[in-house]
């Protein structure tokens, strides 16, 4: 049996982040909701509690608030922003309002000798993200180190192991984070360090046989790294059962149908289905510009797609997505989850009440890199576990503006360009995404000794650790230039090419 370390949820989009780090120690996670109670965390026999951050003020009418018994537990818990702020105001410190937020960077100063900042430098810079603070301890507690705004930066109960940090060890603009975090795990929780991916692998497929019993599941595959990872392990759990789906929609690469078909032929065994839709997707996004209206309307879609082939195949009871966690931190809606809703996505949420289909996302816990961690567990070849990430609603969200055959023509062409010029370079399998967007607006240019009148493409090349932030990449100028040369001597209705030099925050990495 494995240790476990609770990660409460107050809904901070970092926590799954904190999860992360945690299994990044080879410490086992896992994620409760912050109305758990304790006699469930005893239960399950947890070895330490994390609380995470959030967006709520322990002041508002509405602020989630964990069991108070967890604090009777007699584990070690470590509150984090939201969490430390919630801890000090359920045992009898005092939080108050600033109009001096801390956003960003700071400078945290060790004041004290702390069993949490062991090790760590006395000087380091580390990331906040609040609006309250901690003004006076509860009874026990004393401060460890502090910042030009929060004189309780770090706070700490040693005998009964209760800490606190108000600012964010888990994200990686904190110097010495995961020190402090495994600290927290192997100093005060004792923590053995013994868990891996291989682990988590033998769990999803002990989960998945439980969940599905002797029913059958379908699954969109698209070829791209969840689905292909999301298809592969429930595979492995219950075989045969898995229907895979390859749905044409109007909306994919140049040639991706034909690849991803040849590409599982030769590499898995597994039943599957191609379904040809382009034209039912294009018509129900003619005229359509707005980028939420669009997404919903090609994950209604889908779902169209897959209910016809439910009634063509027989009885189906599951419908397995390869939803990754950045697809649902930024998916969710405040109605009963703390979090605040950044985007939707097709692949997330419910299903109409009409598709009597269960969802199944064994994937949803983990972030891209641990997808790919846990596809080469599983044996997938590097051609499938390195592809980049392709967003759900395909380039739907890459042509800005209403969708239609033409707009896609460019912007694939467009895109296999960028992409063989990323390959052949090597810099595809360096960076995090690189792709073309189309834009809906024309650019007077002279080609030929001749005015033209033509269309504009974006190229966008990130670099990312999680999808969470994201910068942009400093690609040689040779390659930017040999890119932009392309595109618009061979794609025609193109006679200018720019480069998103945009970071996310504040902007995302796909356009819409």
């Amino acid at each position: 049996m494995h240790q476990t370390i609770a990660v409460i949820d107050f809904g901070s989009q970092y926590t799954q982040l904190i999860a992360r780090r945690i299994r990044e120690c080879n410490v086992y996670s896992k994620i409760y909701h912050h109305s758990t109670r304790a006699s469930v965390l005893k239960k399950d026999n947890v070895r330490g509690i994390v609380l995470s951050g959030g967006p709520s003020s322990v002041f508002s009418r509405r602020a989630p608030l964990p069991d108070k018994k967890i604090f009777e537990m007699g584990v070690p818990v470590l509150g984090i922003c939201y969490g430390l702020q919630v801890m000090t105001s359920l045992l009898g410190g005092k939080v108050e309002e600033t109009d001096r937020r801390e956003y960003g960077h700071s400078t945290l100063e060790i004041s004290d000798k702390s069993l949490l900042l062991g090790g760590i430098s006395r000087s380091i810079r580390v990331w906040n993200s609040h609006g309250d603070k901690v003004i006076r301890l509860p009874a026990g507690f004393a401060g460890t180190a502090k910042t030009s705004n929060s004189r309780y930066a770090t706070i700490e109960h040693r005998r009964r192991k209760m800490f606190g940090l108000q600012f964010h060890p888990e994200v990686s603009h904190t110097e010495q984070g995961i020190l402090i975090l495994q600290n927290f795990l192997t100093k005060i929780c004792g923590c053995r360090g013994d868990w891996s991916m291989a682990d988590f692998l033998e769990q999803s497929i002990e989960k998945i046989r439980r969940e599905v019993g002797d029913k059958r599941v379908i699954l969109g595959l698209s070829g791209g790294v969840d689905s292909s990872v999301a298809a592969a392990l429930i595979h492995r759990a219950i075989g045969t059962r898995l229907q895979c789906v390859f749905v044409d929609n109007g909306l994919l690469r140049l040639h991706e149908r034909d690849a991803v078909v040849n590409l599982f032929k030769r590499n898995f065994k597994m039943n599957l289905r191609v379904v040809r839709a382009s034209s039912k997707f294009l018509r129900n996004l003619r005229g359509v510009t707005n980028p939420e209206r669009k997404r919903k309307i090609i994950g209604r879609t889908f779902i169209e797609v897959f209910d016809d082939v439910v009634k063509a195949i027989g009885p189906v009871h599951f419908l397995a997505q390869g939803t990754l966690y950045p697809d649902v931190i930024e998916s969710v809606s405040i109605d009963g989850n703390p979090a605040s809703l950044i985007k939707s996505h097709h692949n997330v949420g419910g299903l109409p009440k009409r598709m009597k289909l269960n969802l199944l996302e064994p994937l949803r816990a983990l972030f891209k890199d641990e997808v790919r961690v846990l596809g080469r567990e599983l044996g997938l070849p590097k051609e499938v576990l390195m592809r980049q990430p392709f967003p759900g609603p395909g380039l739907g969200v890459r042509v800005i503006g209403e969708i239609t055959a033409g707009n896609l023509k460019v912007l694939r062409e467009a895109d296999a360009i960028l992409n063989e010029e990323m390959v052949s370079s090597g810099y595809y399998y360096k960076v995090w995404q690189s792709f073309a967007v189309f834009l809906p607006v024309r650019s007077v240019g002279v080609m030929g000794d001749k005015r033209t009148y033509e269309n504009v493409i974006v190229v966008r090349i990130v670099e990312s650790l999680d999808a969470m932030t994201a910068d942009w990449v400093r690609l040689p100028y040779e390659i930017l230039q040999t890119v932009s040369t392309r595109i618009i001597n061979e794609v025609k209705g193109v006679n200018r090419v720019c480069l998103d030099i945009s970071s996310k925050p504040p902007g995302t990495i796909e356009w819409e």
